[in-house]
């Protein structure tokens, strides 16, 4: 988890650099300001230094739990992140919800013949879809066209339900393919017949037993699903007009606010390091063959 959080910090640092501007005309704009009061700045900040020695004071910095102040707003990139994370996370967790309902249930009845087809048809164009164009059409149907949902305020669980269903639609159409896949697999098991010469109904067969081999593969993507969420938020936000870490890092890239963007960068690192630290705990749980197999070994 170490390396990966170091890792990402250490190509987002030198990435960033790379950027072609000045981040003193973030700290001071673009008015008549002397090159002696420029200098003065980068030396003040750190600027001047080899860039060597900015990315050792960065690390020094960082193992301190300290991750800069923002060029633009003057203030540590810490409480800047504290105060949208909230609204981010919020977001993110309600579109977990609805990502996980849209997928089991698209799983559970795209496995008929007739189904199936419809279902593979409806997964691709989730997963094809742009988020905002999603986002946009969402927008025009259920906001202005039916009014079910309010789209000119951001207060309340209503004015959360689109933004969270565009951006748990993708995710959806990930985890049902993977999920339908892996039903189609744990029924061609040999347990099957067991459960089913026990006298088990077809769906208790599949509820108690086959669903949680194909929850197995389904809970390695949780990595690739916080990146997703993360990715898709910045243009959920944007597109709803929504508070959060999405526009905020938009708002840094845009400004070349190094410090916010590195902050928002060690913090999805940090993400998904502990997700995926997470999914090797309750793999174990949910697939007991690897338990089996760690016992012998």
């Amino acid at each position: 988890m170490l390396l990966v959080v170091w890792g990402a910090a250490t190509v987002g640092f030198f990435s960033l650099r790379l950027i072609p501007g000045d981040p003193v005309n973030v700290l001071v704009g673009l008015g008549n300001v002397s090159e002696q009061v420029r200098e003065q700045i980068r030396a003040d900040w750190g600027l001047a230094d080899p860039l060597i020695v900015q990315y050792a004071h960065y690390l020094g910095r960082l193992v301190q739990g300290d991750l800069g102040t923002s060029y633009r707003m003057q203030q540590p990139v810490a409480a800047v992140i504290g105060q949208q994370l909230p609204p981010t996370v919020q977001l993110m967790g309600v579109a977990v919800v609805f990502a996980l309902m849209l997928a089991i249930v698209s799983a559970l009845l795209g496995r008929g013949r007739r189904t199936a087809a419809m279902a593979g048809l409806l997964e691709l164009v989730a997963v094809s879809a742009p988020t905002f164009w999603i986002g946009l059409v969402l927008i025009g149907v259920f906001g202005f066209g039916l009014g079910w949902f309010p789209v000119v305020t951001t207060v309340g669980f209503g004015a959360l339900v689109l933004p969270a269903v565009t951006l748990a639609i993708p995710v959806a159409g990930i985890l049902s393919q993977v999920l339908r896949q892996g039903l189609d697999e744990a029924a061609a098991l040999p347990f099957v017949d067991t459960v089913r010469s026990r006298g088990a109904s077809q769906t208790r067969l599949v509820v108690r037993h086959t669903l949680r081999h194909a929850a197995a593969n389904s809970v390695t993507l949780s990595g690739y699903i916080v990146g997703s969420l993360l990715g898709g938020s910045v243009l959920v936000e944007t597109v709803f007009a929504r508070p959060g870490l999405g526009r905020v890092a938009l708002n840094a890239i845009v400004d070349r606010d190094v410090p916010v963007v590195l902050g928002i960068i060690v913090l999805a690192s940090v993400a998904f390091s502990v997700v995926n630290l997470l999914v090797d705990l309750v793999a174990d749980r949910i697939d007991l063959r690897l338990t089996t197999e760690q016992a012998y070994t």
